[in-house]
């Protein structure tokens, strides 16, 4: 984040802070902006240095979610960690830091850094996947160390275009699901994306999972209370958590995280509309906080 100068604590300080404003295509605030692909300007600046509160769409870019931060304190949704801890990657070095559980990974920035020999020393199977994507693509299962040659192209591929960064997962038997859980503001909702079968490893509806709500409260307190500890720890206030338990995990008391997605599904919510209808009462609650 760019440092502040003197003269943007001066404006800051003697320019009164009065107006919501918005650059979210539904939320409204005082004053309604859309940056879509056009550089920050000078309207742009001269409204956040009077915001009180900002609101920013889930296709915020980092140049507008640290300007909007520079210039006002109060900003929706808290991205920190998503453009601190870039791509699922950087997801995994979050896990890390906080010390929460995962399945166990190994994590690469380009190609270069893993060599050759690293792919005959897994044990099998295992998951690799791109730090870039979403919807189950670029998420591939290997079960031996010749499945990685095919893989390996595909990633020099997604690197030569500028998406470099890939894992390497421990496969986790889960019996063909995971729990989604979303945060919005200071409401969570859970729902399983529940795979074709039970060794299924991508549960995206996208990939033919199907959506089920739980029935076993064990499952759905571990997991509420394993995502609480992360969002207290981060600030994050808008994102869809993956979170498995092993098979193995009889009691149901130990989940583990897959990964955070800032852009996610709404058809386990009630679909795009009732997304909005919690979205809109988040960002009431938020604006009320303020003083």
């Amino acid at each position: 984040m760019p440092a502040r100068t003197e003269i943007d604590f001066l404006c800051s300080m003697t320019v009164r802070r009065s107006v919501v404003v918005s650059y979210h295509p539904v939320i409204e605030g005082d004053v309604n902006l859309i940056l879509a692909d056009r550089s920050i300007g000078e309207e742009d600046i001269y409204w956040l240095r009077r915001a009180k509160a900002v609101i920013l769409p889930q296709g915020c870019r980092p140049e507008l979610y640290f300007t909007a931060l520079r210039y006002c304190p109060n900003v929706f949704p808290d991205y920190r960690a998503r453009f601190l801890y870039p791509g699922k990657t950087g997801q995994i070095r979050l896990f890390r830091l906080l010390g929460v559980p995962h399945p166990k990974s190994r994590i690469f920035g380009s190609l270069s850094l893993c060599p050759k020999w690293f792919w005959r020393g897994l044990e099998y199977p295992v998951v690799v996947k791109s730090s870039w994507g979403g919807e189950g693509s670029n998420v591939y299962l290997l079960k031996s160390p010749d499945d990685a040659d095919k893989i390996l192209e595909e990633l020099y591929r997604m690197e030569r275009a500028g998406w470099p960064g890939f894992l390497v997962q421990d496969y986790v038997e889960a019996e063909g699901r995971d729990l989604r859980v979303v945060v919005v503001g200071h409401e969570f909702f859970c729902y399983w994306r529940v795979g074709r079968s039970e060794t299924e490893f991508r549960y995206n509806l996208a990939c033919g999972s199907r959506i089920e709500y739980p029935a076993d409260r064990r499952e759905v307190i571990s997991a509420y209370n394993l995502v609480s500890y992360l969002v207290r720890r981060t600030g994050i206030n808008l994102a869809g958590f993956d979170i498995i338990f092993s098979q193995k995990d009889l009691e149901r008391r130990n989940p583990l995280f897959l990964e955070i997605n800032y852009f996610f599904g709404r058809t386990g919510l009630g679909g795009n509309q009732k997304y909005y209808e919690i979205l809109q009462r988040a960002v009431d609650r938020w604006l009320s906080s303020i003083p």
